[in-house]
């Protein structure tokens, strides 16, 4: 699901990622916005309140939302930055580092960001630090799947997915239509699992509140402790030969 890239990746492994990954952001998403109040997956909301504060000259409000903007792209260049540093270096696992940074990340604000915000630290921060998580997660399956699948935010989503739909009417042939067909599926998993994800996490709200974070970082731990388990069987059985 993680290690493949290039010809070696399949529909399915897109597939798989998406479905997980995607499940996951709805988990985030619906947490930053029922404890902080804030869009914690993508920044085109954050984009239009930095410009109503600016009118509105609360400056600092306006800094705050362009803090988190900068956080979002502060984790796609580190996610990015990491996995090519250590593809350089010959790691053909380089993806568990930023993978392995969005655990961590989830995990703490999971355990403690309530006791955080208690003794005082901004909410603000909390939701910079969960979009930084979400821009890793977001650059790391963009490189991966080879910018087939994102899985943060819906709108180009919605967009690729009526285009496509459209297509439907007009392409005929059997390998154009099971390309479509393909694309479509793909599209319609990350937006049912993210939407899934944001409505377990609505429920589970009430009883775990920011402890929602602790259940994504355990799914991306097992998916990450899969992958690497398989690539040293993998690199085991290659060396026996």
């Amino acid at each position: 699901m993680l290690r493949h890239k290039g010809k070696t990746r399949t529909f399915k492994h897109n597939l798989r990622l998406a479905a997980l990954l995607s499940f996951i952001a709805g988990l985030v998403n619906i947490t930053g916005v029922l404890e902080l109040k804030v869009l914690t997956t993508n920044v085109t909301g954050h984009f239009a309140f930095f410009a109503e504060e600016l009118i509105l000259k609360h400056y600092s409000l306006a800094m705050n939302f362009l803090l988190l903007i900068i956080a979002f792209l502060l984790g796609s260049f580190c996610s990015n930055f990491i996995t090519e540093y250590y593809l350089k270096k010959g790691k053909t696992s380089a993806h568990k580092y930023p993978m392995f940074i969005e655990i961590s990340l989830l995990f703490v604000i999971g355990v403690s960001g309530s006791l955080m915000i208690k003794n005082g630290l901004s909410e603000t921060v909390l939701a910079g630090i969960l979009l930084f998580s979400m821009g890793v997660q977001n650059s790391l399956v963009t490189q991966i799947s080879n910018s087939t699948v994102r899985t943060t935010h819906l709108t180009g989503l919605f967009t690729d997915l009526g285009i496509e739909l459209s297509q439907l009417f007009f392409y005929k042939r059997k390998e154009q239509r099971q390309k479509l067909t393909q694309s479509i599926e793909l599209r319609l998993a990350i937006i049912i699992c993210f939407f899934i994800g944001c409505v377990i996490g609505g429920f589970l709200y009430s009883v775990l509140s920011l402890g929602i974070l602790i259940l994504a970082s355990v799914f991306l731990a097992i998916a990450l402790l899969y992958d690497v388990l398989l690539i040293k069987y993998y690199q085991l059985h290659r060396n026996r030969r």
